[in-house]
């Protein structure tokens, strides 16, 4: 039986365009991240966004996916959040949620 969505794992790339630097995107982020329980990593780019992945219970993943597009840091304006490579994973492939320099 195919498993019920929220149930499985779901790992997704994702980029965060916008006033996304120098707002403490990254460290919300992980806030964020680690309040819904999921794994994975964020960074800052070279061209003034924001980028990572996001891995856990799918249904979780999708509310961090809805922050990333909405909410983010408080100082933050976020004009748009791609999202890419999403696929099914057998087993988390983060220990925790890092912010990488």
């Amino acid at each position: 039986a195919a498993m019920e969505e929220g149930e499985g794992l779901l790992s997704v790339d994702y980029e965060v365009f916008g006033k996304v630097q120098g707002v403490f995107f990254r460290k919300y982020t992980q806030g964020e991240a680690k309040r819904l329980g999921l794994v994975g990593w964020v960074q800052n780019t070279s061209h003034g966004t924001v980028q990572g992945q996001v891995q856990g219970p799918t249904a979780r993943v999708r509310e961090l996916q809805d922050w990333l597009r909405k909410i983010g840091s408080p100082q933050s304006r976020i004009s748009r959040a791609d999202f890419s490579n999403e696929k099914e994973i057998p087993a988390l492939e983060h220990k925790d949620f890092q912010i990488l320099k």
